[in-house]
């Protein structure tokens, strides 16, 4: 799977991308992650993306030129095969639906993603209207940039693909793999921490019984975080 990110700060991405089960994935070749400099699209010599509001207002607003084009630019790249990508292009925006993990599944059956980061106050409305497929948010916050999202949508896409966890189980098992559902406490080495016991259950060997209180637990802490109880 693809991902394309335009941003006005590329370099955000290379920490993040290039540790653990991300760089494993772009190394194994099931992912690859591009990321674009929105300034690449910009005209003028100062490399200008922003301007002023119409009808005023504080702060600046990304313009629909730049962004236009990088989206053009980026959606226009195939592979060598001349098969076209199944391409969904995403706009993070505080005013976006909240992403969830139905939306990561959703997600992961395209070929490709084309991420747009905002920034500033704000970008110029016609992009939403016209050059994105859907406006996604993580949460009901304000953020400076998409940036962030941008990385919480790559890693909760990624990992769906088959071959970049090393145990598809723990798809089927940890929490949202059902909706509403989150996963049963987990607990290691050493048995006793401080006086701190793991449940005699996890030590009894009997798994039907793990089982069935693995369950019970699941829908305890999913009832109280849905403030059930």
């Amino acid at each position: 799977m693809r991902f394309d990110i335009i941003s006005i700060f590329p370099e955000s991405f290379t920490t993040y991308f290039g540790v653990s089960i991300l760089k494993r994935a772009e190394e194994d070749g099931l992912i690859e992650i591009h990321t674009h400099n929105l300034r690449d699209f910009a005209h003028d010599k100062h490399k200008t993306v922003d301007d002023t509001p119409y009808g005023g207002g504080a702060g600046m607003v990304l313009k629909v030129e730049p962004l236009a084009e990088a989206i053009e630019a980026v959606n226009s790249q195939q592979p060598t095969d001349n098969k076209k990508l199944k391409t969904r292009t995403i706009l993070f925006s505080a005013k976006g639906k909240t992403f969830t993990q139905a939306d990561a599944r959703r997600l992961a059956e395209y070929d490709r993603l084309i991420l747009v980061c905002g920034r500033y106050e704000g970008i110029d409305e016609r992009v939403a209207e016209h050059f994105v497929d859907e406006e996604l948010s993580i949460g009901d916050y304000v953020l400076t940039g998409g940036e962030l999202p941008a990385m919480v949508v790559v890693d909760a896409v990624a990992r769906l693909i088959p071959g970049v966890l090393g145990n598809s189980e723990s798809i089927e098992t940890e929490s949202h793999s059902e909706e509403g559902i989150v996963e049963y406490p987990q607990y290691t080495k050493p048995e006793i921490f401080r006086g701190m016991r793991v449940p005699e259950i996890l030590l009894s060997g009997h798994h039907a019984e793990i089982a069935k209180w693995r369950k019970e637990q699941s829908e305890r802490i999913s009832k109280k975080r849905r403030g059930d109880e």
